[in-house]
């Protein structure tokens, strides 16, 4: 059996594929960004036959780099959550556009749904809220209003980003993992099954929705052609997840934050169902041998997102690693606070219709002071989550960070002077796919258990606090004053 581990990232504005040494050493990644469409305001799409096409091209550049398929043990994938995939099971051809993660075309569904009193229900059965950010929303609604979907018939399968591309992969096989399962608002936590109650609710048939399955083992096999011989597909989780485990939060109350496209923290409430009083999510952070370990999630939708929208869209910045350079250009933020609703505000405010505000600008305000805000916000985004993993008795007392924006040094400082708690930074920062390596590890068989697998995380870096108080409250005033203007639409 080979040695190596191949894993499949599939994330929101690229896809790539990294080789992975059992000792956890990356030894090589191909990479392609997606094409992202916004038919409308509010509205992300992504075409599902683009991410087959550049996520086959990049696996297969790293089966040859590791000498054929016989060197690879097997694949793990972690992709984007809640992003939504229809396809043919014939073909496996996409039948219409995937619905993205980012998606709000479903606000108006969630929010009569919530008028109907259903949140709680959904709540108690999901550990989630009533939100466009989850996919059950978004498959119903596709099945009403693309008929293309209801002329597929029997034909059309659904699901997450994870079981498309191993229906794709394997020529057949219809699977989820349960961490993406429980991402849909239709898979009860307690049962780990899909429940009759949700589907209703949302108007989606059984039928078309995969198996849930483990998130390691022996998951489906890929087709010989593909990679010149078959290769187990072993290991498998949602991105969040995956980087949770990555981290190597194996233990209860053990505390990750990605800075991705988002930022997602999740703390390791081990096999006892949180259940949230502070609109935070509970979530299965993976289920081996049908046994699940669940966490407590606080989901925030623009990270990394917000920094490419001040390069692409408003030209404030040429590439993001000026954004360090900028904010240490400057003494403070001058009075300028940025709230990044650019769609919609997630936890623990859950506000789909908020939107993003600039505030406190004057004469003297320079980009310096802007791009310094919006490094600002991803902080005091976080502090908001702190105290509502607090108010649910999961106390942080330290935070693990990663993910593409964490490679900037004043942010991972900001965080621990913000936080006052130690931050913990690994030195290899993409752990996301790394979490994935283990889980495949461990389903192939190359380590007995997760824990085992944790030798792959290698070395971290710590930010100590090194703020005073007074300043600590002073920014979270000014944050607080906009913030607040922000839900009050004005």
């Amino acid at each position: 059996m080979g040695k190596h581990i191949l894993v499949i990232d599939e994330g929101t504005t690229s896809t790539r594929a990294m080789l992975f040494a059992v000792d956890g050493k990356c030894l090589g990644s191909a990479q392609r960004p997606l094409t992202q469409f916004y038919p409308a305001p509010g509205l992300v799409e992504h075409d599902a036959a683009e991410i087959w096409d550049l996520t086959l091209a990049c696996a297969q550049e790293m089966v040859a780099k590791a000498g054929g398929a016989q060197a690879i043990a097997g694949i793990g994938i972690t992709n984007q959550r809640e992003t939504i995939v229809f396809w043919d099971r014939r073909t496996g051809a996409p039948l219409a556009p995937a619905i993205v993660w980012q998606d709000r075309r479903t606000a108006e569904i969630c929010a009569k749904l919530k008028a109907e009193g259903q949140e709680p229900v959904v709540q108690a059965k999901t550990g989630l809220l009533l939100d466009p950010y989850f996919s059950g929303s978004k498959i119903g609604w596709a099945l009403k209003h693309w008929p293309q979907l209801e002329a597929a018939g029997d034909n059309l399968a659904v699901g997450t980003i994870e079981s498309y591309l191993v229906y794709r992969l394997t020529g057949g096989v219809h699977i989820t993992d349960a961490s993406n399962a429980s991402r849909t608002a239709l898979m009860s936590l307690g049962s780990g099954g899909w429940d009759d109650g949700l589907l209703e609710t949302f108007g989606v048939p059984r039928a078309i929705l995969p198996e849930i399955v483990d998130c390691a083992g022996l998951l489906g096999t890929t087709q010989a052609d593909l990679f010149g011989g078959p290769i187990a597909i072993t290991g498998m989780a949602g991105d969040q997840q995956a980087a949770t485990i990555g981290q190597g939060c194996f233990a209860e109350g053990q505390t990750k934050a990605t800075f991705g496209t988002g930022a997602f923290v999740l703390t390791n409430t081990g096999q006892t169902l949180p259940q949230s009083r502070n609109r935070l999510l509970s979530t299965i952070l993976f289920q081996l041998d049908g046994v699940r370990t669940y966490a407590l999630e606080g989901s925030v939708f623009v990270a990394g997102s917000l920094v490419k929208w001040l390069r692409d869209e408003v030209g404030l910045i040429a590439s993001a690693d000026e954004t360090e350079g900028l904010a240490r250009s400057v003494a403070d933020n001058g009075g300028v606070y940025l709230v990044p609703a650019l769609s919609g505000l997630g936890a623990p405010h859950w506000n789909p219709m908020a939107r993003g505000l600039i505030d406190g600008l004057s004469f003297s305000t320079g980009r310096a002071h802007i791009a310094r805000a919006a490094l600002e916000a991803m902080a005091h985004q976080t502090h908001d989550l702190v105290s509502a993993f607090a108010a649910d008795g999961a106390n942080w007392s330290e935070l693990r960070i990663d993910g593409g924006m964490v490679a900037n040094n004043w942010l991972a400082q900001d965080l621990a002077d913000m936080l006052a708690i130690k931050v913990e930074r690994p030195g290899f920062i993409e752990t996301t796919a790394l979490g994935a390596a283990m889980l495949a590890g461990v389903g192939a068989g190359l380590y007995a258990k997760l824990e085992d697998a944790g030798v792959m995380r290698g070395t971290v870096e710590h930010f100590t606090p090194n703020m005073t108080s007074e300043d600590r409250a002073a920014r979270l005033s000014g944050w607080k004053a906009a913030l607040d203007r922000t839900l009050l639409g004005r």
